[in-house]
């Protein structure tokens, strides 16, 4: 992208850039300026305290004000906290718009991570009855933070952000790898992300068209996207969370795209949305989508909404005046359609060159250690060594534990004492999973301190239990697996 194709020219860019800096308008700035109270303030959207901390009117105090806490600044104040870049510059960006007396932001600039800044349309929340413009783009929400910290952080070559918006996914891309390349299909986010590519000193290749349309042919090591992903009839209103496709297709399409973006061993993440419907697995419909892909795959759901709340979200989302036709023709589609609830999650693709490829769609609801895409990666990684190792190799390793690994006991007095009725097991770290386990699991769980090959493990139990080592086994081979995927247990290093 050229300087014709961001909000200000080359110059200005520069021009804000130094501002900004010479200003200290930056995550550590802002935080230091304001003190812990008042920052925490501001995450809740409570300017008090921060308001306060700014009555100076220095350049930063400016900056904060405008910026962080939305309020109208005299212009005099706002044009030294802005020079070199002038306020005409400024208005013609949009970066400011005259309000009353003076000045406020047109644009939300906010100071990101330790030094990076990015650009993106005022929410909806600073403009009260102001609805979005069809082309909005979107700033650092909720939707956006979970792909960052869902996507896997390891060295690549080349990476993909599909649907980029302002560009955020992309900037964290450009930490681990050397060549990034970025798509959307409006032309207005490409601008944004244009902007907050310069303003951070990044030069990333920028495409426009839908979805993978502009790369078609090409292939990445790494692909990210946070697309268009709402559920609904079809009807695009707003193209950051409208794609046109009906119901939750985009999240099937994406994944028959990934076979033909992807090098060997690289890695495709999204986030999805998809239907409930009725009578259904909605495991089993999801699992469908990458049937005919040869990927391995784990689709990991976070979270599950009623139509009900789900509409009067997203309705609420772009500032729409309350539309009781509108709510009722969405709310009318699900109910056509059997869809009795809608689920949000990720999805994480891998092409792991295998004819046996690993497929898994489950809950995962509970809260997780951050970051998740580590605990996305490594569980690759375990796909990986347990396809190595095929039966013989799963009894010829040593296993321990996780760490901190917690067993609950819930037993029922009887005639002769307690009688465990149910025993679970509980991860207090990563993934946090819970999962209610037999005697046998017990057994090995216990047992596995790493001192010993899992095949003498066995043969001890099989006396303690007066059954044949070769039988237990085979019962025990897929259990061990599936505790190594899920991490309750890890092979030691021989």
């Amino acid at each position: 992208m050229d300087g014709h194709d961001m909000l200000l020219s080359p110059a200005g860019v520069d021009a804000l850039r130094t501002a900004l800096t010479n200003a200290g308008f930056t995550a550590n700035g802002i935080a230091a300026r304001l003190g812990s109270t008042a920052t925490g303030g501001v995450a809740r959207n409570d300017f008090r305290a921060a308001l306060r901390a700014t009555t100076d009117r220095d350049p930063l105090a400016t900056l904060i004000r405008m910026f962080i806490c939305e309020q109208t600044e005299p212009e005099a104040a706002v044009a030294a906290a802005l020079a070199p870049l002038s306020i005409a510059e400024a208005l013609e960006a949009g970066l400011v718009e005259r309000h009353g007396e003076g000045l406020r932001m047109g644009l939300d600039l906010e100071p990101y991570e330790d030094d990076w800044w990015v650009l993106a349309d005022v929410p909806a929340s600073a403009r009260p009855g102001r609805p979005l413009h069809a082309e909005h783009v979107l700033g650092i929400g909720g939707a956006t933070q979970t792909m960052i910290g869902a996507a896997v952080r390891r060295p690549v070559e080349t990476a993909l952000d599909l649907g980029t918006g302002s560009g955020v996914q992309a900037l964290h891309l450009s930490t681990h790898a050397r060549r990034v390349t970025a798509t959307d299909v409006s032309r207005r986010a490409l601008r944004f992300a244009a902007t907050t590519a310069a303003l951070n000193g990044q030069d990333w290749e920028l495409l426009r068209g839908d979805m993978v349309a502009p790369v078609a042919g090409r292939r990445f090591d790494l692909v990210v996207s946070n697309p268009p992903f709402v559920v609904g009839p079809g009807i695009t209103t707003h193209v950051y969370r409208d794609s046109g496709r009906v119901g939750d297709a985009i999240g099937a399409e994406l994944a028959a795209a990934a076979p033909g973006l992807l090098t060997e061993g690289g890695t495709m993440q999204y986030l999805a949305n998809w239907v409930h419907v009725t009578g259904e697995d909605w495991a089993e419909r999801v699992t469908g989508w990458f049937a005919d892909t040869g990927l391995d795959a784990w689709v990991i759901q976070r979270e599950v909404a009623d139509p009900m709340a789900y509409v009067n979200l997203w309705l609420t989302d772009v500032g729409e005046v309350a539309d009781p036709q509108r709510m009722a023709d969405w709310l009318d589609w699900f109910d056509a359609h059997k869809v009795e609830a809608i689920g949000f999650g990720i999805v994480s693709l891998r092409r792991s060159g295998h004819d046996d490829p690993v497929v898994r769609v489950e809950d995962l609801r509970q809260r997780v250690q951050s970051p998740l895409g580590e605990r996305i990666a490594t569980w690759f990684d375990r796909q990986d060594w347990l396809r190595q190792q095929g039966t013989e190799g799963l009894l010829a390793a040593r296993y321990r534990a996780a760490e901190g690994l917690r067993l609950h006991q819930e037993a029922t007095m009887g005639e002769e004492g307690w009688g465990v009725d149910r025993q679970v097991l509980t991860m207090p770290r990563g993934l946090r999973w819970s999962e209610e386990i037999d005697p046998l699991v017990l057994a090995l769980v216990g047992g596995a301190d790493g001192r010993l090959p899992l095949r003498d493990q066995l043969a001890l139990l099989a006396v303690a239990h007066d059954v044949a080592v070769e039988e237990l086994a085979e019962a025990a081979g897929p259990i061990v697996a599936h505790l190594v995927e899920r991490g309750f247990i890890e092979p030691v290093a021989a």
